[in-house]
């Protein structure tokens, strides 16, 4: 397959306040252009546009091309489960709505601390296992939105898994909080196949500062800002595929003018893409360097530089409503004080070399992800 997939979550919107009112004339366009280009993969979810993207899936792509022409993602919802039998009912459900016959690849969705154990609870590695051997899944694996240790710990428990999907941009790439090297890392030495999420992280990467934008036009007028999101992630060795959730015919047909013959970064092209994250890193909001020295001793438990890494990303976010970096947060708060229990006692800031101001920070960061 080609390495651009087209993900469900985005489509383009009749009324932007209605994730239900799919714009589905513009859609077609969209799927047929794109399926004219040999691309193939299409990823949706229970939950996407409301959970109706899967059966609008089914009306532009499922009933108007042959099934082998075509390749179906979509996943069960780890996070709505409230009992095992559900998983049945669901996929029962889900294939339905898609009308595909099988799907070619199935995923527990957004796998974290939290929804892990979930999955534990209810079998869900089994679950989906048995459907792969009874035919009615291809490949089996998860989407990921934690840290790099746990993704190490499910992948030691769960080999039978054949892939993994995971956020992965070159602005997130060397983020601590984020993890998304550590994580590729890990995946790589569990030998699994890669799918990446977000690598526009939402169109954040389409619209960079003007300075970026410079360094990317000098070196290669003939792409566009976003491009270089994309070739980034289908660059590194080991991934399969890099999903895209096209809002847009133009945005499509971009897409599909450099990735119809990929060709990888090449050595300058990575050195401009080093330069331009230099830029946008500089217009964070907190001038954060992750030396640690604020943490120890914090009597609220804070892991105060993961929780404004996760700031910045936000801040840059072009997507405020749905910001990843929130269940980032929240996987944190699992296990460590939120932002707003912060005292503000000031010890952090007398360690800071630095000089930020942390404790207004915190409150900025509380703001952002406790809605206080």
């Amino acid at each position: 397959m080609k390495k651009l997939g087209f993900g469900f979550m985005r489509l383009p919107l009749k009324d932007a306040n209605d994730q239900k009112s799919v714009n589905m004339d513009e859609l077609e366009k969209m799927v047929d252009a794109f399926m004219a280009q040999g691309f193939s993969y299409f990823d949706t979810a229970w939950m996407y546009h409301d959970h109706c993207s899967e059966n609008v899936l089914k009306s532009v792509l499922v009933e108007r091309y042959p099934r082998e022409a075509f390749t179906v993602a979509t996943k069960m919802p780890v996070m709505y489960l409230k009992n095992e039998a559900e998983q049945e009912s669901i996929f029962q459900e889900q294939q339905k709505k898609c009308g595909a016959g099988f799907f070619d690849y199935y995923l527990l969705h957004g796998l974290n601390a939290e929804h892990y154990e979930t999955t534990k609870k209810f079998n869900s590695f089994a679950f989906i296992q048995k459907k792969k051997d009874e035919g009615t899944i291809g490949k089996i694996g998860f989407s990921y939105h934690d840290d790099a240790e746990l993704l190490d710990i499910i992948l030691r428990e769960h080999p039978e898994v054949d892939f993994v999907q995971l956020q992965i941009n070159y602005l997130d790439w060397e983020n601590h909080a984020i993890q998304s090297r550590q994580c590729y890392d890990v995946a790589s030495k569990h030998h699994k196949p890669v799918i990446v999420m977000e690598p526009v992280k939402g169109s954040t990467l389409a619209a960079v500062p003007v300075e970026a934008e410079k360094l990317f036009k000098a070196c290669r007028p003939d792409l566009s800002v976003a491009s270089w999101a994309i070739r980034f992630a289908a660059s590194l060795e080991g991934v399969m595929m890099v999903l895209s959730g096209m809002s847009t015919l133009p945005q499509l047909v971009d897409n599909i003018s450099y990735m119809k013959n990929f060709v990888p970064l090449d050595a300058g092209e990575r050195g401009v893409l080093e330069k331009a994250r230099e830029i946008i890193n500089a217009t964070i909001a907190v001038p954060c360097t992750a030396c640690r020295y604020c943490v120890s001793g914090c009597p609220q438990n804070i892991p105060i530089p993961s929780y404004f890494a996760l700031y910045n990303a936000h801040m840059i976010d072009t997507n405020k409503h749905w910001s990843v970096q929130k269940a980032y947060y929240g996987n944190y708060a699992q296990k460590y004080g939120k932002a707003s229990d912060c005292i503000a006692c000031g010890q952090c800031e007398a360690h800071c070399p630095q000089h930020i101001e942390i404790v207004k920070s915190l409150k900025l960061v509380s703001q952002a992800f406790d809605g206080q």
